[in-house]
């Protein structure tokens, strides 16, 4: 009998008000923009594509505003870190 008490104040979903708060679970996948066919290649040369993922306080964009991949990013931010020390940005 106990048992079945402490499960019945334990409810999730629309009777929690909790729930009005939180984040709905469907999320929208965004493709990387580097890794579609025809993207250009990351290098500290092309300071073009590299103005694109720097702010305008010469700080790297995140990848979760710039949807970019795990693996772009770290290329990504390589290539702007040389580009910076050797004055091209």
């Amino acid at each position: 009998m106990r048992r079945d008490k402490k499960k019945k104040g334990k409810k999730f979903g629309s009777q929690n008000k909790l729930s009005l708060f939180k984040k709905p679970d469907i999320r929208f996948k965004r493709s990387c923009p580097l890794s579609a066919k025809g993207a250009p290649a990351i290098d500290y040369k092309n300071i073009r594509l590299l103005r694109k993922y720097v702010s305008d306080n010469k700080k790297i964009m995140p990848s979760r505003i710039t949807s970019v991949s795990q693996n772009k990013q770290r290329k990504l931010s390589l290539a702007i870190k040389r580009a910076q020390f050797l004055g091209l940005i």
